[in-house]
């Protein structure tokens, strides 16, 4: 550990000798060490040629530049990590005051008691230790933020930014992070010319560990699903990887589909999901019945049971995270699944403009996002919310 540096600052000639009598032990051990100046231009000098100076013991009256002159400059620096001494005769009492008033942080009084001084210099030294911890802590806590930054950068890098160009299908997804990152995805992709594969997921559990896990679930389930697998198969293999590389118990929650152009069919797995809504273009509202399959990331071994059901032409299917359903509002009210049917109903399907939009994934994904935020008031978000919407042309 380095030694604390000590800036004497008196005009007595005597006192270099003294203190190094004094402190003779401390220097050498290494502890302390000891600079001095004659006044508190020299002082200033002294801060300039060795600015890591931590104390300043500095007496009131010396010539050029006295010590409260020397301490309003050293108030100037706003350096925290440089505290002042004042050292004056007992009864100098006014400007011992002043001294404090201008930022001192203590004072001894001549003649000196230097075991009095050696009480108040470690007094000192470990104030400042506990501001460098703050420092370091505060430092620290910049380095994450901007680390958090760079994270949700590349994660908003992963999901998808550009659209299928379809004629026979449209699509459009947001996720909007509770925090810097978050452990909700998206994605969708052609597996061949008639064949659209689609995903949302909801990772157990928040922050960087849940982004990891997020980003490598997505990547897993693009690449084998642009295998060309069934459903079913590629919640196989995706759920013996996951359960292989888990750490701490985590999974995911997912809903996976394929939407097959051909023989207008949408071929399913959901693993643990929220039910999605599919709105039909003769006005029905279909509720995807719960499933016997369970999460992902948990039971290697597991086999995942699909399930199909005719997407035809003019059908919504909006799929969506927990943070759509369970926002609150400021009197702890939950949006609720109920809500979301409601508003899909007369905000949607009771639209015929809306549903017959070319843009009507856009305008429904949108329409679920700001009447949550409408609902949710000044209420901090407290999950992740994801919405993706898909229209069969």
């Amino acid at each position: 550990m380095a030694a604390e540096k000590i800036l004497v600052v008196d005009d007595e000639t005597d006192l270099q000798f003294v203190i190094n009598q004094k402190f003779r032990k401390q220097i050498r051990n290494g502890q302390y060490e000891f600079h001095f100046a004659f006044n508190g231009l020299e002082a200033l000098s002294k801060l300039i040629e060795i600015p890591d100076i931590a104390v300043i013991l500095s007496d009131i009256n010396m010539p050029e530049m006295d010590g409260l002159t020397l301490l309003s400059k050293v108030r100037e620096l706003k350096n925290p990590l440089l505290k002042t001494v004042i050292c004056s005769a007992y009864g100098d009492m006014e400007n011992i005051r002043t001294a404090m008033n201008r930022g001192a942080f203590d004072f001894v009084t001549k003649p000196v008691d230097f075991t009095d001084l050696e009480v108040t210099l470690e007094k000192t030294i470990s104030e400042l230790n506990v501001v460098r911890e703050g420092m370091a802590y505060h430092d620290k806590l910049l380095s994450i933020e901007h680390d958090l930054m760079v994270a949700r950068e590349i994660q908003r890098a992963i999901l998808p930014k550009s659209i299928p160009e379809l004629v026979w299908a449209g699509i459009f997804g947001s996720m909007d992070a509770a925090r810097q990152i978050g452990g909700d995805f998206f994605d969708y992709f052609m597996m061949d010319a008639h064949r659209l594969g689609f995903v949302i997921g909801d990772v157990s559990g928040k922050g960087i560990p849940a982004a990891i896990f997020m980003a490598v679930s997505r990547t897993l389930i693009r690449a084998t699903g642009l295998k060309g697998m069934s459903p079913s198969e590629c919640m196989n293999y995706v759920n013996h990887l996951l359960c292989t590389e888990s750490v701490n118990s985590m999974f995911v929650t997912v809903f996976y589909g394929m939407i097959d152009k051909e023989n207008e069919t949408l071929h399913y797995v959901n693993a643990g999901h929220n039910p999605p809504v599919l709105l039909r273009q003769d006005g029905s509202v279909e509720v995807f019945p719960l499933t016997s399959n369970i999460v992902l990331g948990v039971c290697d071994g597991y086999e995942f049971t699909s399930h199909k059901v005719p997407f035809q032409k003019g059908d919504i299917l909006v799929l969506y995270t927990d943070g759509v359903t369970e926002a609150f509002n400021g009197d702890q009210e939950e949006y609720g699944f109920d809500t979301l049917k409601t508003l899909l109903r007369e905000q949607v399907l009771e639209k015929p403009e809306i549903m017959g939009a070319g843009d009507a994934a856009a305008q429904t994904c949108r329409i679920i996002t700001r009447d949550v935020t409408r609902f949710a008031g000044d209420e901090e978000q407290s999950d992740d919310i994801t919405v993706l919407i898909l229209k069969r042309n």
